[in-house]
C-alpha cells in the first residue's frame, strides 16, 4: 500500500499529517510513502527528514494524489489553485482519504457529494467516539486543547481594553468579561487561559458534569437546566438539542452575552452541524467593540453572524469565524495529529495489513463515503435539514 501526504493548500494551514517519525514507523509496518515537497515546511521538516524517514518526496502535487491508495491529510480537500484542479479530482477511484472532512458542515457537503461521485472511501477524524480505545485517535480532542488556548489569546488581541484588572495612577481598570459557551474540551482550555490572563470568566453548557468542570477551574456558572434525557449524546459527548430547546437556550444565553466582552463559542455536537446559539440580534445588543470568536465555524459555527474563515464587524462587535486555530500553533498540533493519525491507521487497517477492519466501531464511527453512497448519519442528517 502506497500512503500519501501532500502539502495542505488552505490558507495559512502550517501543520501536515505525518511527520519524519510517525513516516519511519509507517515504513517500518511495510508501507510506502510518498510524500509532497515541502510538506513540512510549516513544521520546520525539511524534505531530506522525511527521505531520511524512508519516504519518498515528489514536487508534483498530483503524483501524490493520483498513485496514493491512501492519503492522510490535515483539513478537508479544496480546489488547488497551482494546479487548476481540485484535489479529490486527482486522487484515484477506490482510493481511500483520512482527515478531517467536518462532513455535516454547510460548506463540507459538496466536497462529500464530490468524494461520493468519485467513490473515494473517506474517513473523517472529527467523528472518533470517546471511548477508551479510541483516546490515542482522538485528533478532535488534541485540536480542541490548542483551540481553547489560542481562541483566548484572539479574543484578548482584539479587545479594545485590558483583559486583567490593572492598577494605574488613574485608579483601578476593571477586569474583561469573557463567557466561554461549551464546556467540552475546547471551553475548559478557554477558561482555564481567561483566568490566566486574569479575566472574570462564566460559562454554560447543558450538560452538569461539564459545568462542574468549568467551575472546578474558577468560572462563574450561567445557563439554565435541560431534562437529563436531553443532554448526553454517545460517548458523552452534548447531544443536539430539540428546537424548542434551542429557543430556550438562546433567552438563557442573551443576558450573559450582552454583559460579556468577549465570548467564546465552542458548543458542538460530533459528526453533526453545531446548534445556532447566538442570533444577530443577540449581537446587536452587546456593548460597542466586545468580540466574539465562533470556533464552532467548521461545523456550521454557533452564531448566526459568523463568516466562515472570516472576521467581520457588526454592530460595532468583532465576530471571528477563523478556521484552522490549530494551525497557528504547527508544530505542537501536528505532533498531536501525526500521532493520533498513526493511531488510528493501526486500527482502521488492522495493525499494518492493507485490509480495512470494516467492523470496528471506531471504523464505521468516521466513516463518510464509500462505494459512491455517503454513509455517515451526521451527515445524512444534515442533508435532510437543507432539503426540508
Amino acid at each position: 500500500m502506497l500512503i500519501g501526504i501532500p502539502a495542505e493548500i488552505m490558507h495559512n494551514e502550517r501543520r501536515v499529517a505525518a511527520t519524519p517519525e510517525t513516516v519511519e514507523k509507517l515504513v517500518r509496518l511495510g508501507y510506502e510513502v510518498l510524500v509532497e515537497a515541502g510538506a513540512g515546511a510549516g513544521i520546520y521538516e525539511g524534505d531530506e527528514q522525511y527521505r531520511k524517514a524512508g519516504a519518498a518526496v515528489t514536487a508534483d502535487a498530483a503524483q501524490v494524489f493520483e498513485r496514493a491508495d491512501l492519503v492522510l491529510k490535515v483539513k478537508q480537500p479544496g480546489f488547488n489553485e497551482t494546479l487548476g484542479r481540485h484535489e479529490v479530482a486527482m486522487m484515484r477511484e477506490g482510493a481511500v482519504l483520512v482527515t478531517f472532512l467536518h462532513p455535516a458542515s454547510p460548506t463540507s457537503l459538496p466536497i462529500v457529494k464530490m468524494l461520493a461521485e468519485h467513490r473515494i472511501t473517506a474517513f473523517t477524524m472529527d467523528s472518533i467516539p470517546r471511548t477508551s480505545k479510541a483516546q490515542r485517535m482522538d485528533a478532535l480532542t488534541s485540536m480542541s486543547t490548542i483551540t481553547g488556548y489560542r481562541a483566548v489569546l484572539e479574543a484578548a488581541c482584539r479587545l479594545p481594553v485590558f483583559v486583567p484588572m490593572m492598577g494605574t495612577a488613574i485608579g483601578m481598570l476593571k477586569p474583561a468579561k469573557f463567557l466561554v459557551v461549551g464546556c467540552g474540551v475546547v471551553g475548559l482550555q478557554a477558561v482555564a487561559t481567561a483566568r490566566r490572563l486574569g479575566a472574570v470568566t462564566a460559562c454554560v453548557d447543558i450538560r452538569p458534569e461539564a459545568r462542574e468542570e468549568g467551575r472546578s477551574l474558577g468560572a462563574k456558572i450561567g445557563g439554565f437546566e435541560v431534562p437529563e434525557a436531553l443532554v448526553h449524546g454517545e460517548g458523552g459527548y452534548a447531544r443536539a438539542l430539540p428546537a424548542e430547546w434551542i429557543e430556550k437556550e438562546r433567552a438563557a444565553l442573551a443576558p450573559l452575552i450582552e454583559d460579556a466582552d468577549a465570548v467564546i463559542l465552542s458548543a458542538l455536537v460530533p459528526g453533526e452541524r453545531a446548534p445556532v446559539l447566538v442570533t444577530e440580534d443577540m449581537v446587536l445588543r452587546m456593548r460597542a467593540g466586545s468580540v466574539i470568536v465562533d470556533v464552532a465555524i467548521d461545523q456550521g459555527g454557533n452564531c448566526t453572524a459568523t463568516a466562515p474563515g472570516e472576521e467581520i464587524a457588526l454592530h460595532n462587535v468583532t465576530v471571528s469565524g477563523v478556521q484552522n486555530i490549530p494551525g497557528s500553533v504547527p508544530v505542537h498540533a501536528t505532533y498531536l495529529y501525526a500521532n493520533n493519525m498513526l493511531n488510528f491507521l493501526g486500527n482502521l487497517l488492522d495493525g499494518g495489513s492493507d485490509r480495512i477492519n470494516w467492523e470496528d466501531e471506531i471504523v464505521k464511527a468516521t466513516l463518510v463515503t464509500r462505494d459512491g453512497a455517503i454513509i455517515h448519519k451526521g451527515t445524512l442528517k444534515a442533508m435532510q435539514g437543507r432539503a426540508e
